[in-house]
């Protein structure tokens, strides 16, 4: 079995709003993430799965559980070395290509900052040289470098923000929709740009999209996020072929096909979280159904999904 790279233990993500208010944007998740995979995470606008990818990189302090990275915790008091030492290791690609890089900077100085910061490069030459290497792995060339981000097309300037993310030779990386405000045209050609990347350095993927036909094609598992929690995950072709989560259901029944008649006669499946019954006080949480598939239901909805009765 594969080596755990990344341990998220009932995660949970609170932010104060106004006097009274509390959004619960992460609220109680775990989940593993192993080394060399693509963990898909999967979920409507606002169910909290980019907030999940910014907690686990500390961008936000997580309000209560544990992130473990090769075993050691990512949140609590750590010392600017300890801090330095896991920024290298753990990277993210944002999903505004064109926010994140300072449009002010040249892409020489916006992709060698993390090159900068570790002190990776002996001198200006190898700095240089590094930054070339850089922009040609992600398919553009040194020419690039003096250029401003604003010169760049959308593909482009998310090539650059990979190009930076591996700048300091990460072993993890967290993709947070990193296609989503791109042409459909373009979309593909950095999925597999990444695809390529993760099989010659190695890495370890967290693919935050809502994209579920994309996700399926980069990702080994696909975990599903409904308001906070995460309601279903399992193997990439176990999701798709067989969702057991009525919220999963509803959210593949709305990928289109380019078939006409499939179109014509498609149904799409609504997803009432009132419909499960669940009594005052029934004990709710993740349960594995089959070998690696986990489904969020009580006790009784996982007994008639072991017995394939339940009906949704």
């Amino acid at each position: 079995m594969a080596e755990k790279l990344l341990e998220i233990k009932n995660l949970k993500q609170h932010f104060n709003v106004g006097k009274a208010n509390e959004v619960k944007a992460v609220d109680g998740i775990s989940f593993d993430i192993y080394k060399g995979e693509t963990l898909g995470l999967v979920g409507e606008s606002g169910c909290g799965k980019s907030t999940t990818g910014r907690s686990i990189i500390r961008l936000y302090d997580a309000t209560d559980g544990e992130v473990l990275y090769e075993g050691e915790s990512v949140h609590g008091k750590k010392s600017k070395p300890e801090l330095k030492k896991f920024n290298r290791k753990m990277q993210m690609i944002f999903q505004d290509p064109y926010a994140s890089l300072n449009q002010r900077m040249k892409v020489m100085d916006i992709i060698a900052e993390g090159i900068d910061i570790h002190g990776l490069a002996k001198n200006a030459k190898e700095r240089e040289k590094m930054v070339f290497d850089l922009l040609e792995t992600v398919g553009l060339n040194k020419e690039h470098a003096n250029r401003y981000p604003h010169e760049f097309s959308g593909g482009q300037r998310q090539r650059l923000g990979i190009a930076r993310a591996l700048a300091v030779d990460p072993d993890f990386i967290i993709a947070d929709e990193p296609i989503s405000a791109l042409d459909v045209s373009i979309q593909a050609q950095v999925v597999n740009l990444l695809k390529e990347l993760q099989e010659e350095k190695g890495l370890t993927y967290l693919f935050i999209a809502h994209d579920l036909s994309m996700v399926k094609y980069i990702s080994d598992r696909i975990a599903v996020m409904y308001f906070g929690k995460m309601v279903e995950l399992a193997p990439s072709e176990a999701l798709y072929n067989n969702p057991m989560h009525p919220y999963t259901q509803s959210l593949l029944s709305a990928i289109p096909l380019p078939d006409p008649n499939y179109e014509r006669n498609r149904v799409r499946k609504s997803y009432d979280p009132t419909s499960h019954n669940y009594a005052e006080g029934e004990d709710v949480r993740m349960r594995e159904v089959t070998p690696g598939h986990f489904v969020d239901c009580s006790e009784r909805e996982y007994e008639a999904l072991k017995a394939g009765s339940l009906k949704v």
